[in-house]
């Protein structure tokens, strides 16, 4: 499968540099396109065997996939300028703009001929550049065996799910904005570690190995959180204490506010 990933930011850089370790696709199947030649340099560096280009059309003509990692904003405009070189019958489309859903993303593939390429509105987070990612995506004028073939490719990278689109904003926030708000859990875990009389590198050590293990125990057990708090929660013991202390401070409903805020 040939992939073409329009965008070389954040999340186009991450795309590539997971597909690129992963092996569904042949690195040198991979082509990314940017406007200027800064980042392409560098994923060109750490993946010698990677194609790169300025030239959007260049990119996308001939890939099986395209992926479209632009800022909303850019979306029409890119469309507009790479869509003579689609082939609707032989490509899908695939969006990672956020608030940019299917319908609005086959607005602008419209050709007046009634027809339309499998469409994708993806919603990853920036871990899958380390394999660990998490992407929702809905699909429509797709196919099921299309649908398959992308779900492999993206759970290779760590997760992924199709969802029905009205989940898209709620993925978003989870997984997506979802990375924010686990750093920040982190950061201020750190801060406490530091108060606690360990030096910050030491204190990030800890947390960082705390929070991989807690993420272990649920995917090794397939557990609920809440059993594997129970396992550590005694009678009258520190840990309850702990927990108490940060429901009374709102940890919980704070969390899911936040969630909220950003749907």
């Amino acid at each position: 499968m040939k992939i073409a990933i329009i965008g070389a930011g954040n999340m186009g850089g991450a795309v590539a540099r997971g597909l690129a370790k992963g092996s569904l696709v042949k690195t040198s199947d991979i082509t990314v396109s940017n406007p200027s030649r800064g980042k392409l340099e560098v994923l060109k560096v750490e993946f010698p065997e990677l194609n790169i280009t300025c030239e959007n059309s260049q990119a996308a003509a001939g890939a099986d996939v395209v992926i479209l990692a632009v800022k909303p904003w850019k979306i029409q405009e890119v469309i507009e300028e790479i869509k003579g070189s689609l082939d609707y019958d032989n490509q899908a489309i695939a969006s990672m703009a956020g608030g940019i859903g299917t319908a609005q993303l086959c607005t602008y593939l419209d050709r007046g001929d009634g027809e339309y390429p499998g469409v994708y509105y993806l919603i990853p987070n920036t871990a899958i550049a380390v394999m660990s990612g998490m992407t929702f995506m809905t699909s429509v004028c797709s196919t099921p065996e299309l649908d398959a073939q992308m779900l492999a490719m993206f759970k290779e990278m760590g997760d992924a799910m199709l969802v029905e689109e009205r989940l898209m904003d709620a993925g978003m926030a989870l997984a997506s904005c979802g990375i924010a708000y686990v750093m920040r859990y982190i950061r201020a875990a750190i801060e406490g570690g530091v108060e606690l009389g360990f030096y910050p590198k030491q204190a990030q050590e800890i947390v960082v190995h705390t929070v991989k293990g807690a993420i272990d125990l649920l995917l090794e057990n397939k557990s609920n959180p809440e059993a594997e708090i129970d396992k550590v929660t005694t009678p009258g013991g520190i840990t309850i204490k702990g927990l108490n202390e940060m429901e009374l401070s709102g940890f919980t409903s704070a969390v899911i506010r936040g969630l909220k805020a950003s749907r």
